[in-house]
């Protein structure tokens, strides 16, 4: 009588432990190949994801900027009070403005005395040079770059006003340009990763050709494609999650680098900031991408060449 199948849970994890440290065993009695190969897969996770910290913490600073477009309205200095509040009041029931902020000449003066440090100089002046401000802030800050030209064109129309400036152009420029490189970053990366997937199946392949006469011998004592497959695909397991964490150190090490340099320059711009590492998510993150990248590899190259060894 045929004996009924029975699935031994213990057994089966207990082969995959040993599958695992047997193929971890071989990376160990080839400690350079493996250590060049895990190089080149840390060096290709870690560029991406450096240029990913960098980003993000430009974006932090940028978002901590004020995130209205404010528009300057440089007024005419023979304008009396009276004609600036009735301009003032006009402008703020527009649509497009959600509120004002108006500023004399005396007062404007006297910020860029404070500003500038040229007291002395000005003190010399006849006259006060610089004009009446009233600086404008979009009810939307998220409008359109037509809708803001439109308005510039517009306010600059009015009799009353000399020039009417975007003051925070070049952060939407700024904000603009890190879309463009978050684009570019995530198809570097998407090409990095393709590339570790090559590097790892280029090398699961090696492996395979210098074990095909064992791999024969094995096929012909019974051995299933997927008990034989078993260590190749740990193989790969352990070249991306080591690769993964190599990529992590090497993150660190140039962070550590950088950290110094960066607080000195915000520091001489009166700022406290200090660079983001997220080393807690790319601890995490960078081990897990390197260890699905190495599996698949390795499955892809086993799947290719595996078929082909056949014992004759």
């Amino acid at each position: 009588m045929k004996k009924p199948f029975s699935f031994n849970i213990r057994n089966y994890f207990l082969r995959h432990l040993q599958s695992m440290l047997f193929s971890l065993g071989r990376l160990w009695l080839q400690p350079f190949s493996s250590l060049m190969t895990i190089a080149v897969i840390g060096i290709a996770l870690a560029l991406p994801a450096g240029l990913f910290v960098l980003l993000q913490n430009v974006n932090t600073v940028s978002d901590q900027w004020d995130d209205a477009s404010q528009i300057s309205l440089f007024l005419k200095q023979d304008l009396s009070d009276k004609k600036i509040k009735r301009l003032n009041d006009d402008i703020v029931t527009w649509p497009q403005i959600g509120k004002t902020h108006y500023q004399t000449a005396e007062q404007s003066l006297t910020e860029f005395r404070e500003l500038s440090g040229l007291g002395h100089l000005l003190d010399t002046l006849p006259d006060n040079p610089l004009p009446p401000v009233i600086t404008l802030y979009p009810a939307d800050e998220n409008m359109p770059a037509e809708m803001i030209k439109d308005l510039l064109k517009k306010l600059e129309a009015l009799p009353e006003v000399v020039q009417a400036q975007l003051d925070m152009e070049w952060l939407q420029r700024l904000r603009s340009i890190n879309k463009l490189l978050a684009r570019g970053i995530t198809l570097l990366g998407l090409l990095l990763s393709l590339s570790v997937l090559l590097v790892i199946g280029n090398t699961i392949r090696l492996a395979i050709l210098s074990r095909q006469s064992e791999i024969k011998v094995m096929k012909l004592v019974g051995a299933t494609d997927r008990f034989i497959r078993r260590p190749f695909l740990y193989t790969g397991f352990w070249y991306g999650f080591i690769g993964g964490l190599f990529a992590w150190g090497l993150l660190l090490i140039a962070m550590s680098m950088l950290t110094a340099p960066i607080s000195e320059l915000a520091s001489q711009y009166s700022s406290d900031y200090h660079l983001q590492w997220f080393t807690g998510l790319l601890l995490l993150y960078l081990p897990l991408i390197g260890l699905f990248l190495g599996i698949l590899g390795a499955w892809l190259a086993v799947s290719r060449h595996l078929h082909a060894i056949e014992p004759t």
